[in-house]
């Protein structure tokens, strides 16, 4: 008796996976809503071969991240934490604070909310890179610009 083919389980190759490298531009662009697209590119949910348990997305080239636009009243009260392990170590700092020294943090925080939380998470955010100014140092892989 042979078994039908189409009940199998497809697992992409890891050395057939052809990543693209991608640009987009954050310039007046709503957080969240650049959020769920980046994190769709990186996982690879926009691709036929994509396989939750394997990563088989993009790279993402984020330029411009301090021009990110915020909604609502979240400028003024939106607070991100982070904690050393000890007691008492808790640390919060601000949106304006976080956008004025480190805008890149913003979007990469975003982002990792939006992925799984397991190993593939931190690999998958190595393929993600943000840069605050429109200047960014892949132009040898030709990243297409995306427009969202």
């Amino acid at each position: 008796m042979k078994l039908n083919n189409a009940n199998k389980t497809f697992v992409p190759q890891k050395d057939k996976i052809e990543r693209k490298w991608w640009l987009i531009d954050a310039e007046g662009m709503v957080l969240g809503r650049l959020a769920t697209e980046v994190s769709k590119i990186l996982r690879g949910r926009h691709k036929p071969i994509y396989t939750p348990f394997f990563d088989t997305g993009d790279f993402v080239v984020i330029v411009n991240a301090e021009k990110i636009k915020i909604t609502g009243a979240k400028a003024s009260q939106k607070m991100y934490y982070n904690h050393s392990g000890y007691m008492g170590g808790m640390k919060e700092t601000k949106y304006e604070r976080m956008l004025a020294n480190h805008p890149d943090r913003i979007i990469k925080h975003a982002v990792k909310g939006m992925l799984p939380k397991n190993r593939l998470n931190r690999k998958i955010l190595t393929k993600l890179k943000i840069y605050a100014g429109s200047e960014h140092r892949h132009a040898a892989q030709k990243p297409e610009a995306l427009k969202i």
